[in-house]
Parts: C-alpha cells; structure tokens; sequence
C-alpha cells in the first residue's frame, strides 16, 4: 500500500511523531537544512535582483538521495518542519531538492508534538507560505552580504578570522557602549539612617525619609557624614512617636507564560543557563523524550521559538481542570482578558506561548526520565504555566510612620494572607514579610539601635546573557530564534568575554566596533537594524518585495564599502610584551588572543612554538594548601579562578576570591554582583557581606 511520505528535520522528531501515525505514514528526517549559500564566495548575484545560488550542504548528499527514493515510493509528500520563518524556507528548499511541486498542499505545521496536533495537521495540509519564505530568504541575504562583504575588510586591515554581523555587531557595541558608560561613572557618595524600633517583642526596621514641614513630609537626601550627623544629634532615641499606621490588600497578578526570551531570561537567572544551553534543553523537551514503558516518546512542551504569551483554548481548559481538580477552585484565576501587547504584531503573535503539552504530567510525575537539566527546565516551563493561569496572591501591607523631633521615619511590612499562584511558581519574597504590626497612631516607640551607613553610586551593571536578550528584545533587534546564536557567535569571536557571569568586550571587540561605527554606521545602529526587523515583518506579512527591502539596504551599504576600502588603513594590534621567558628559547614571550581568550605565545614562531597559559596572580592564598590563587580560562573561554599549584591542589572557584576573610568561620570569601550592588559571599558558610 502507497504511503504518506512525512519529512521533518530532526532523527528525534521523526520519532516521536511516527508513534501517532499508523503504518500508511513513512517518517523521515532532512537533519536541519539541505540547502545553503556556498561558504566558499558570496552565492548572490547583486546585478539581477539579488538572486542567491543555493547549493547541496556539504554532507546532505546522501540524506538527499535516500529522500528522493522514498519520495519516488509515496503517494503523497507532506513537509512538517518547524512553524516559522526558518521552518518554512527548509520546505521550500525540499520541495525544489526532491521536486516536489510545491504549488500543492504538501506544508503541514504544529505547534506541539501531540496526538491531537500531528492529526489534525496532516488532515490539513497547506500551501507553502512564499511571504515567509522570502522574509526568511531577506534575513539571509542581508546577513550574507553584510557578512561577506565586510568580513574581508576586517581581514585586510586588522586581521584574518574577523567577521562582521549585520545583528552581531550591534549586540557587540551594546556591550562596548555599556563599558564606556562604566569607565566614565563617577560614584556619588550618599547616607542613609535606619533605625531599629523597638516595642516589647516587635522590633521595626525604619528608614530615615525627611522630615515634617507644617504637617507635610519634605523628603531630605543626605549626601554626607555632616548632614547625617546633625541629625543624629538631634533625634530622640526614646521619643519616637507613630504618625501613622496604614494598612491596606494589595493583590500581585501572575506573570503571563514564557516566551523564548522571558525563558531564557529566567532559565539564567534561576538556574544558571547559558542562552544556548537553555535552547539545547527546550528542544529536546520539544521533540520528545523517552517516557520508556509509560509512554514511549513524548514531546513534553510546545514550541519553543515564540514572541507571544497566547495561550489556546484547550490548553487553557486543561490548566483549569489540573489546578481545580488539584489545588482547589479557589486557586484558579478565571477567564482572563489578555491585551495585546503593542509592541507585538499579528505575525509575531501567530503562536502560543512556551508551555507543556500535557499539564498532568507534572515534572516530579516523569523526573526519573529526565536528566538533571531537563528536569529544572520542564518544571520552570511547567510551573510558570500552571501559574498563569491561577488565582492573584494577595498580601495585607502595613506603613508604619514615625516622627522624632520633626524628623520621619517609614517601615513598611507585608503578610501573605493567600498565595495564589505562588502556590506553584515561588517568588523570591522580601525580608519584610509575614509580619504582624499591632500599632496605634500616638504611641511611642524607643529606639534599639540607630545605624548610619555611606554609600556610593553604583555604575550600570554589565550586561548579562539575560539582560543583553532583554534588551535585544525591547530594542526590537534579532527575533526568538536568534538570540542564542548571536550571543554564541560574538564570543566565540572574541570580541566579548565571560567575566563573573557578565559580558565584557576585548580590545578587538571595542577596535572592530569602533570601525564599524566610523563606517558603517547603519549596521551597528540600533534603531536601523531595528527597523529593517520590522520591513522582514513586513515581507511576511506580503505588505513588502524582500528584493526592495534588500535593495534599499545595499545601495547605501555598497558606498560605505567603497569609501571603507579607500580610507582604512591596516590597524596593527601589538602583541604586549612580558617579562616571562620561554623556556625553550629565552625570548620574553608575549600575549595572543586566541579563540578561548589571551595566552602566552613566543615571539620566535614559526622556529619556535612554545605556548603557555596566561595566569595572573590575583593576590589571594589558596586556603587549602596556602599556594597563590591566579585567574585562569577554561577551555571554552570562560574565567575561573584556581590554584597554582594545580594538579596536586584542586582548588577552583568561578566567583574572584577575596582578601577579606569570612566574619562567621573566617574561610575565604568571593566577591559577587546582583542588582543591589557588589557584596562578598563566604565558600563555606554562605555568610554575606555587603559592599556597597
């Protein structure tokens, strides 16, 4: 009997989809893209509208082969790969390989890997989208262009292996223009006065506020140890009267479902996922993992490249049914009314959210499948899913205010009286909760401690994998499945390094970007790389030729090229000199930047070839065997800090070791970085110590 040839892109899809069709289907896997530009020159012919010459991939010959066979052997052909832009394009690129006519309904998409799903889609095959292909066909032309045209320009005048990124060079110079914001802060030194009150067994922590003006309170910065000290001088410590006492229900709403950005947001912030490692996890979470005797293979979450919170209506009756049947009526949050989100368009909003397929399968229910990884992922999924749709939390808020001798004080507490959501999806709470505050207007409170304390002026924060994405994503540049490759790409490169968990550019990266932005200033501006996401957007949405809008962009850039080319001059980067010797040749060897960072390389090569690693000395002793501590990379670039003595110690620590010693166990401390500023964490105890 003739069967339905289906083809998808991966081994491991093909799999979990080939449990739900019977045997008239035939599954087979394209492995990714079958079709490309040549690596080897540009592929795209800029004197005939940009006509690009695609080629077999190297390596796809004989997965080609075997398709055109079974394609011989099918009645009829149905294309399943990925619902997007990328997606699209491979069915394209099939239908010509393995000439299909592609003017039938041979596309067909879903969005999870579910019985119900893969059904309908092959029930309902489609036409291919030809918008989304040509906006995904844009999208690689102009990266092409910007790639290869640029990229030999970089060779020439700095040197070989550089490349430029139509995208990649904007998120490079949001970095070296975070660094130049850094270098140019200067701290502004400020106090605050928090006093301890203190009433039998409550005690209330109270920040200093201003002080009272004819009944009104004048909010009073303190900039200096004299202002604060004038007011000490003058504060009752026993006479602290409440001018105040409000309290009032405040309600906190669920965060709406993941996005590709919020997760790999989240996923780095709560469990220390690089962007590309989160998006490995979610795609084999999307294809399906083997539940063995339970079920086979499933596919346990939707798919995972999306810009919309958009959740369908089955999913959303499933989530009410779990957390009715599970939790309690009380814990569903009802119908709610989702505003569309401005800044998203109806092509971005085409998909769901990131959510499970099955919200019965609860993450502790399969965590014995799951390997370590995946299962912090899926519950994170998971959760946040079953989250959004619950119930608010709500707390009951106290504002204490007192005054001592005209001078106000404010302490402000919560009690969770119903926590919702958070029933499911934990919150990181303040300090200041669960605190019952029985005051009345007119009392009078002593104080137990007064305690002043400096500060100064925090520089902004380098940025994070998570907030580099978060704000790619408010700045409109790349889209979900390009956030993980650019980030990859730019340190792999070497114009940025990992820091402390921070992106910090290199002096190639800052001398790159500087060029690109003295001649090529469209491809590192914002607001145009920006706007040309909206013209793709446009090209899908069939409002835009994908030929114009590559028109547009190179006639500009084809001047800036020429003008580049006559003006640069070779820019030498100096190897730095040091006063380590080569132990095979007595010269001072010097710094080389390689792909996982600088080493040591003798001057001598090619007659000599000794290298070495760069260690610097940090000034910290080891406290297991009282050897230096010095900084060291590991093979993938990342900084990490170790003993000298290393193999016979082995002790190692990602955060920079510090001099100051723990209070609580005097061991050694690390210093860390959060969004309240530095402070030193103990390795053994956990004690903290602020710094700011």
């Amino acid at each position: 009997m003739a069967k339905t040839l289906v083809i998808v892109e991966s081994p491991a899809k093909a799999k979990t989809i080939g449990k739900f069709l019977g045997s008239k289907y035939k599954i087979k896997a394209s492995v990714g893209h079958v079709r490309d530009l040549p690596k080897s020159k540009l592929g795209i012919d800029v004197e005939n509208e940009f006509k690009p010459k695609y080629i077999t991939i190297r390596g796809k010959g004989e997965i080609l082969s075997e398709l055109k066979r079974e394609v011989k052997k099918a009645e009829k052909v149905l294309l399943a790969t990925d619902p997007d832009r990328e997606g699209e394009a491979i069915s394209w690129h099939l239908a010509n390989a393995l000439k299909i006519d592609d003017s039938d309904k041979i596309r067909i998409e879903f969005n999870e890997i579910t019985k119900s799903a893969i059904t309908k889609a092959v029930k309902n095959p489609r036409k291919i989208n030809y918008n989304l292909v040509d906006a995904q066909q844009a999208r690689r032309i102009l990266d092409r262009l910007v790639g290869y045209k640029i990229s030999p320009l970089l060779w020439k005048k700095i040197r070989k292996g550089l490349s430029a990124g139509r995208v990649q060079s904007v998120a490079t110079k949001l970095i070296c223009d975070r660094e130049k914001e850094i270098k140019k802060f200067k701290p502004r030194e400020y106090w605050t006065i928090n006093v301890l009150l203190k009433k039998g067994k409550l005690e209330l922590d109270s920040s200093f506020i201003g002080n009272i003006i004819n009944n009104k309170a004048n909010k009073i910065e303190l900039n200096n140890e004299e202002e604060v000290n004038a007011i000490l001088d003058k504060i009752d410590k026993d006479n602290f009267t409440v001018s105040e006492v409000k309290k009032s229900t405040k309600k906190r709403n669920p965060y709406k479902p993941y996005t590709t950005s919020s997760l790999q947001q989240d996923a780095f912030n709560r469990l220390n996922f690089t962007t590309k490692k989160t998006m490995r996890i979610a795609q084999q979470l999307y294809e399906g993992i083997d539940l063995k005797k339970k079920e086979g293979i499933v596919g346990l979450i939707s798919y995972i490249r999306t810009d919309s919170t958009r959740i369908s209506e089955e999913a959303k009756q499933k989530a009410k049914d779990y957390i009715c049947n599970e939790l309690g009526e009380k814990y569903y949050g009802g119908v709610k009314s989702v505003k569309k989100e401005k800044k998203k368009n109806d092509i971005q909003d085409a998909h769901e959210c990131i959510r499970p397929t099955y919200v019965d399968k609860t993450p502790e229910s399969i965590k014995q499948y799951l390997s370590r990884d995946q299962f912090r992922l899926y519950n994170l999924i998971w959760q946040r899913f079953v989250a959004s749709q619950m119930s608010p939390s709500e707390s009951e808020t106290t504002t204490v205010k007192t005054v001592s001798n005209g001078y106000l004080f404010k302490a402000s507490y919560s009690k969770l009286i119903f926590d919702g959501f958070m029933k499911v999806y934990k919150i990181k709470e303040d300090k200041k909760v669960n605190k019952t505050i029985n005051l009345e207007k007119g009392e009078t409170l002593k104080a137990k401690d007064i305690i002043p304390k400096q500060h100064f002026t925090q520089p902004p924060p380098r940025f994070s994998e998570a907030t580099l994405v978060k704000t790619m994503e408010e700045l409109g540049i790349g889209r979900p499945a390009t956030y993980a490759p650019i980030i990859s790409t730019i340190l792999s490169r070497n114009y940025v390094v990992l820091e402390n968990k921070y992106l910090a550019p290199t002096e190639l990266g800052f001398i790159v970007t500087e060029l690109l932005e003295d001649y090529f200033r469209n491809v590192v501006n914002e607001e145009f790389t920006a706007k040309m996401e909206k013209d793709l957007d446009k090209v899908e949405a069939g409002e835009l030729s994908w030929v114009d809008v590559v028109a547009n962009f190179y006639e500009n850039f084809k001047n800036d090229l020429e003008i580049a080319e006559k003006e640069i001059e070779a820019i030498e980067i100096k190897d730095e000199e040091t006063d380590v010797i080569c132990d095979k040749c007595g010269r001072n060897m010097v710094i080389k930047h390689g792909r996982y960072g600088k080493f040591l390389a003798c001057p001598g090569y090619p007659e000599c070839k000794n290298t070495k690693p760069l260690i610097k000395d940090i000034g910290v002793k080891c406290p297991k065997c009282g050897g230096d501590i010095v900084q060291r990379r590991s093979k993938k670039g990342r900084v990490f800090y170790g003993c000298s003595n290393y193999p016979d110690c082995d002790f190692i620590s990602w955060n920079i070791p510090v001099e100051e010693k723990c209070p609580n166990c005097n061991g050694i401390m690390v210093k860390k970085v959060n969004k309240k500023g530095e402070f030193h964490e103990c390795i053994s105890c956990k004690t903290k110590v602020d710094k700011k």
